[in-house]
């Protein structure tokens, strides 16, 4: 679930005064993430700011209807740039980068706190991938919520990467790649030689066409609460098959799979993979 929703979506048409609007309804500021080693201007999704204080004061009955209608339909939802439940990079609308930004504290505990006296049970994901301040894990863990790791993320020089597979813990949920990564194929097929070198020997395999599998048993052997197999990894596919390149606003979201690709192996091969794992609820389930 992304944390924003879009300026022409009916959420904004319908409930204005929600949102930070001006008197002819256009954003008086936009979303987005600031400068880093990715982008030296940032990234301006355009998304118009909440009116925290307005959805504060019905105790943050929007967001509680929405997280029902999800799970109406989801057993579990990720949201999606977490960290802006604890400060959103707002930029001025009239702004064209997001360079000229400021970090504006957003009252997360107390939204947490309502979904929770709801729902009891908080069934979220907190995605809390790059720059992560102390302040955003401590919203995590106060309330109980699993973060991420990615493996494609796992292969540098630094020993503390959470993403690798030594450091994932167990209220984590692991992940080969993202909707935001290329697939593992893809990111294999691109990777510089030296580089392809030291994932090999980090996953422990001398055969270049094991590296896929190998990279799908590492994410499930982990000891990640839940591991996460696109099913782009699961049949192999390349960067064809990828579902979105963050930074760009076109051919995104159109990958589907067909079901001939789902070969009458695919389940019990699914299967052995799962219980050599420990990650079947029944090891006597046929």
């Amino acid at each position: 679930m992304p944390i924003f929703v879009a300026h022409d979506s009916a959420d904004v048409w319908a409930q204005r005064h929600l949102f930070l609007l001006d008197e002819t309804g256009h954003p008086t500021v936009v979303t987005g993430v600031p400068p880093d080693y990715f982008s030296e201007t940032g990234q301006r999704w355009g998304n118009p700011h909440y009116n925290w204080d307005v959805m504060q004061a019905d105790d943050f009955a929007w967001w509680r209807a929405r997280l029902r209608a999800h799970f109406e339909w989801f057993d579990l939802v990720r949201i999606d740039h977490f960290r802006g439940l604890c400060a959103a990079w707002t930029i001025p609308a009239s702004e064209p980068t997001a360079i000229h930004g400021e970090w504006r504290a957003t009252p997360g505990a107390a939204l947490l706190q309502a979904i929770s006296a709801e729902m009891r049970d908080l069934p979220l994901v907190a995605e809390d991938l790059g720059i992560i301040t102390p302040d955003v894990t401590a919203l995590r863990h106060q309330f109980g919520l699993p973060g991420m790791s990615v493996l494609q993320f796992a292969f540098d020089a630094h020993a503390d990467n959470p993403h690798k597979p030594e450091n994932v813990q167990p209220d984590t949920v692991y992940y080969t790649g993202t909707h935001d990564n290329d697939t593992t194929l893809g990111w294999w097929r691109t990777l510089p030689d030296h580089v392809r070198s030291e994932v090999m020997q980090r996953l422990g395999v001398s055969d270049p066409d094991t590296v896929l599998d190998a990279m799908m048993a590492t994410v499930l052997e982990s000891r990640a609460a839940l591991a996460m197999l696109p099913l782009q990894d699961v049949l192999h596919l390349g960067s064809e098959a990828r579902m979105n390149t963050p930074g760009t606003d076109s051919g995104n979201w159109a990958w589907r799979f067909e079901w001939n690709a789902l070969a009458p192996d695919l389940a019990p091969r699914l299967r052995q993979q799962l219980q050599k794992a420990n990650r079947c609820e029944s090891q006597s389930t046929p």
